[in-house]
């Protein structure tokens, strides 16, 4: 009987999520199968001395080995094996740029391989014989160099002014790089000699993939003067290593391309992509194309489904990847691909032929799949759902299924230890006879103390993303401190077809209001919430929704706007990726404004009475600082209560995934605090 109440008890002692937690939560990625199928690499993101710190791990797919540690400098990753399983390349940052290492599996220290000069690598990819590698670098501009910025401090200098005569010099969570470009080079494995094999992309966006002869690289490029605001001129060119020559793939679609891939067979080229002027990210689906590697020929294999390659379920505990994720079958006959749906993430088999889409995951979960082992019958993934942050799996394929073994506990013993609330969905109705998706967080019952409670309502950027069925620290912080979360995806989101997602396309604060009021109706009439006692609160494009909703309803008690957008006239130019005319909104933000106007919140602020918390980083160069400036100072020339938070250059539109832990820590009690004195 003793061990029946200590396990009561102990159920009973559950710890209430709190913003320090951050500290204590592990985020892992990048699984890569061993060739044999008996190992994956992964990384692993923790907290050291109150900085992010990744470091390269090994985990046994067969038995209960724990995982064993590769690298311990904190700056590694990207780890991938080579053809032979005998060794490890991975990439490792420095304050000098980043290199490549490798690691023999055999034992002994990770060994640089590469001497590039001061820049970026953005992936590496090996040959299939193991001789070289393919690279993806960027050179450093010198004046912006650490050696030359050390020595203009030696020299008591000023910072050099930004100087540029491209459109295209700065991106969030990168910086401003000014003319320097990615380009694709081949490295020798053994002595790390390196030559550019590409560079002639306008953005260096480009993807590629090895032949399975490791004879030709197969690339997607831009080589167009107006790359950034035209997708239609993106090509495919074939490198021969032999000849050093390259040649364009004949008959191919226009439109943009990415994430190709080369079938094992050699036959066939797949790769994301779809017809028109925009980039892979918009409101018309992102399809899966196939083409013979020699005749081209290219056509949608997805063409007559309506499912999205870049329907992405957003989070805080996993870096968010907006890119497609192909892989094919060993035997050349299917392409696995995840797909994003009604808040879940799953892996889906598609036959090169066309045809019915067949899932082969399942539940609510978030799946990626990473790579294959030689057999093509063991792959590396990743797992999360909306009670525990992603893990590492290994999955074992079969025609009709994935059955997936767990082989990473990184917070196994965390979740077992805090009060996690599980979400609930559910569909709502509204006005035009839309359904809406919408979840339910309540507090824990550590943390519920009344029958009625405060409410917060949270709405997602993007706005072409999903919530779904992934943990959300920040979500499950508001339930443990009383709240009830309501979170949904409105017309605009990811997740429900193409005209569920375009409905929004030049009509920002239309269909999307008319969903979220059916959510807020939704809150009002739940007997566990206390209706005079709401907030609302988003970032990004949920802050545009947050400000939106301020302008036209008195219904929240309070609202947090974070990293918003506020005036679409003046957000046209101050991006990093500036609106071209007459494209998804109408008109131009220079002379033909109406349209950015008609749908910029700011706009409504002679209406607003609510309270607000206005957060925005320095930093961001997706949506301008001045975007928050505007609401704030609107709000204070009318004497509206509000507070203004400013993050600091170093931070980005997206610090609050990925940013320094102290940074997110203090966000996360301003959120807190502000809730605590505006909702009682």
């Amino acid at each position: 009987m003793s061990r029946v109440n200590d396990t009561i008890q102990f159920m009973a002692k559950k710890k209430l999520i709190t913003r320090e937690e951050i500290d204590n939560l592990v985020s892992v990625g990048n699984p890569n199968i061993s060739p044999d199928g008996s190992q994956i690499l992964y990384t692993k993101k923790c907290v050291k001395d109150g900085r992010n710190h990744t470091t390269i791990w090994v985990a046994q797919t067969k038995g209960s080995k724990l995982p064993r540690q590769l690298t311990n400098n904190g700056m590694d990753g990207s780890p991938h094996w080579s053809p032979d399983g005998s060794q490890v390349a991975f990439i490792r940052g420095s304050e000098t740029g980043s290199q490549i290492f490798m690691i023999d599996m055999t034992g002994g220290e990770a060994i640089q391989l590469t001497n590039f000069k001061e820049g970026s690598i953005a992936s590496i990819s090996w040959c299939p014989s193991g001789c070289k590698l393919a690279v993806s670098y960027r050179q450093t501009e010198e004046v912006y160099t650490h050696a030359a910025t050390e020595k203009r401090k030696e020299n008591k200098e000023s910072d050099p002014p930004i100087v540029t005569e491209e459109a295209w010099y700065r991106l969030d969570g990168d910086g401003y790089f000014g003319h320097a470009r990615f380009h694709l080079y081949l490295v020798d494995s053994t002595t790390g000699a390196h030559k550019t094999i590409w560079a002639k992309d306008t953005l260096g966006f480009f993807s590629f993939a090895w032949s399975p002869k490791g004879d030709a690289i197969a690339i997607t490029t831009n080589t167009s003067k107006n790359a950034l605001t035209d997708s239609r001129l993106t090509k495919i060119v074939l490198y021969n290593l032999n000849s050093g020559k390259t040649t364009t793939l004949p008959n191919c679609t226009k439109g943009p391309k990415d994430s190709i891939q080369w079938s094992p067979n050699g036959k066939w080229l797949a790769w994301a992509g779809r017809e028109g002027d925009e980039s892979t990210y918009s409101t018309e689906n992102l399809e899966l194309y196939v083409a013979s590697a020699t005749k081209g020929n290219a056509k949608s294999i997805t063409a007559g489904i309506d499912r999205c390659l870049m329907a992405v379920t957003l989070s805080d505990t996993g870096e968010v990847s907006f890119g497609a994720q192909l892989l094919w079958s060993g035997d050349s006959k299917n392409i696995f691909a995840r797909i994003g749906w009604h808040g879940e993430e799953q892996i889906c088999s598609i036959p090169i032929k066309g045809g019915k889409l067949k899932t082969i995951t399942s539940g609510n979960a978030v799946h990626s799949i990473s790579n294959l082992s030689s057999t093509g019958k063991s792959c590396a993934m990743m797992i999360g759902c909306a009670t525990a942050p992603p893990e590492i799996y290994v999955g074992k394929i079969t025609p009709t299924k994935i059955t997936t073994k767990q082989i990473s506990f990184e917070n196994s013993n965390w979740c077992k230890e805090h009060a996690i609330a599980t979400p609930k969905d559910c569909w709502i109705a509204t006005n035009d006879k839309t359904k809406v998706h919408c979840w339910v967080i309540r507090p824990p019952k550590e943390a519920a103390k009344k029958k009625s409670m405060p409410a917060i309502l949270q709405i997602h950027g993007g706005p072409h993303a999903q919530y779904g069925w992934a943990f959300f620290h920040e979500f499950q912080c508001l339930a443990s401190a009383g709240y009830t979360v309501y979170y949904s995806n409105p017309r605009g989101s990811k997740g429900y077809g193409r005209d569920h997602c375009d409905a929004i396309r030049n009509d920002w604060g239309g269909a999307d209001w008319v969903d979220m009021q059916a959510v807020i109706r939704k809150m009002q009439n739940d007997t566990k919430v206390n209706a005079k006692n709401m907030g609302v609160m988003g970032g990004s494009y949920g802050g545009y929704m947050t400000n939106w909703i301020v302008g036209h309803t008195d219904e929240f008690k309070s609202a947090i706007t974070d990293r918003c957008v506020s005036n679409l006239v003046s957000m046209g130019g101050n991006s990093d990726f500036a609106d071209k005319e007459d494209g998804y909104f109408g008109g131009n933000f220079w002379s033909r404004p109406e349209d950015r106007w008609r749908q910029s919140p700011i706009r409504h602020f002679g209406n607003v009475k609510t309270p607000m918390l206005i957060i925005h980083s320095e930093g961001d160069l997706r949506c301008n600082i001045e975007q928050s400036e505007q609401v704030f100072a609107a709000l204070k020339l009318r004497g509206i209560e509000a507070r203004f938070v400013r993050y600091p250059k170093s931070t980005s539109h997206g610090f609050s995934r990925g940013g320094a832990p102290d940074m997110r820590k203090h966000r996360l009690n301003e959120i807190l605090t502000w809730w605590k004195r505006q909702l009682h």
